[in-house]
């Protein structure tokens, strides 16, 4: 920078350089600039650690400029001695921040931060020069250059489970709103999933700078064993979770994102036996989208599976579909019965007069099926466009 420009830009709070410089741009090159600035105070938040900042830089067509600033409101400027075009950001550290001069909080902190802006970090120790950042977002190279190792390694890296992913989704939409996900569907569980208060496994970045993680408001409840992340062009850096609730672009953004979640659970429930381990897993925490989620509880329900008096297996595999397909022609609901235990249910004496008439009874034996049931009431052949999609006559008998 002239020493024009470092009075512009550093001299004036709230005035972005690099909003005005991207006003200058049309068309492609205002799509393709990877640039975060935007409000012009950015570059203060450096008081936060430091108690002087001084900044070193030069134009290849002016004298090299000194600015230095105590964050006090005064600062003072005067020509330097520096020979190189460029600029230099000096940051004094107080005592009690010192702790960020150390080069394992630095990897820390650029590793959370900036792992995937486009622009490489170097962390020189000494003689030794290291980029500890990856400089270039995983999520933003074509998927035909990605194999399924590379998403499995990113898996990994963002969810730090030892296993490997069951099925994933990449996408990236344009449009409206601008953004990319990288949805995947875990194997195992984790330690807190039937937590409801647990925040979710989702990590938002904007223009690749991490944000939060475990953004709450990307997801349902029900779908909190999603793992994966958003980059949003959309929303602002200084986004919070406050800040998120009631936003129309997240609220979009999380439409899109269930309903691609289903999707991958309606391809992954064409192989039983996938499907099956699934639901060993998650089943219980799936049904809780049945009262959360109206609008889907359609595409949700086609995804329950279920014991019943027509099987003997103990692993839950009975579809409503199934059961409509097999119910008799003078019958005018779904049966089903409650329990404690498989065995208990089995064994109840309420099932005697069903077996007599030959009528399948559905055994729920989750907790949350007494809560679940009243939800799936509601299902009836009322609503015939409901009632067709889970295969004909449909509705809820105690």
């Amino acid at each position: 920078m002239s020493e024009a420009e470092i009075i512009d830009n550093l001299g004036t709070i709230a005035r972005s350089g690099t909003k005005k410089f991207l006003e200058t741009l049309s068309g492609d090159s205002a799509k393709d600039a990877q640039l975060i600035g935007q409000f012009g105070v950015g570059f203060y938040s450096a008081f936060i650690v430091a108690d002087k900042v001084t900044v070193l830089t030069k134009r290849s067509d002016a004298p090299a400029v000194r600015w230095e600033s105590d964050g006090e409101g005064q600062y003072q400027i005067e020509a330097a001695d520096k020979t190189d075009r460029g600029t230099e950001v000096i940051l004094h550290l107080r005592d009690e921040d010192k702790e960020f001069l150390e080069a394992a909080r630095l990897r820390q902190l650029v590793r959370k931060y900036s792992d995937h802006l486009s622009i490489p970090v170097v962390l020189k120790t000494g003689d030794t020069a290291e980029t500890v950042n990856q400089a270039k977002a995983f999520w933003t190279r074509p998927k035909s250059e990605l194999k399924d190792d590379d998403y499995q390694a990113f898996y990994k890296h963002i969810s730090h489970d030892s296993e490997d992913a069951r099925v994933w989704a990449h996408n990236k939409v344009e449009g409206n709103i601008e953004y990319t996900s990288l949805l995947y569907l875990p194997k195992r569980a984790p330690f807190d999933l039937f937590d409801r208060d647990q925040k979710g496994g989702m990590q938002l970045y904007v223009k690749r700078v991490f944000i939060m993680d475990r953004a709450a408001e990307l997801l349902p409840p029900y779908l909190r064993f999603m793992r994966g992340l958003v980059d949003s062009s959309d929303l602002p850096l200084n986004v919070s979770r406050e800040l998120l609730q009631n936003n129309r672009t997240v609220e979009k953004i999380k439409a899109a994102l269930v309903k691609r979640s289903l999707d991958m659970l309606d391809e992954l429930a064409a192989k039983p036996a996938e499907y099956a381990e699934f639901w060993k897993t998650f089943g219980m925490v799936l049904k809780e989208g049945i009262i959360d989620d109206p609008a889907n509880k359609i595409r949700i329900a086609k995804l329950l599976r279920f014991n019943s008096t027509a099987e003997s297996s103990d692993a839950p595999g009975v579809t409503l579909e199934a059961y409509v397909s097999r119910m008799k022609s003078d019958q005018k609901a779904i049966y089903y019965l409650t329990a404690d235990t498989l065995a208990a249910a089995r064994n109840s004496p309420h099932l005697e007069g069903f077996r007599a008439k030959g009528m399948e009874v559905l055994l729920l034996t989750d907790r949350i099926d007494e809560w679940g049931g009243g939800a799936l009431a509601r299902i009836r052949g009322q609503d015939a466009r409901q009632c067709r999609e889970l295969g004909g006559r449909c509705g809820i008998g105690d």
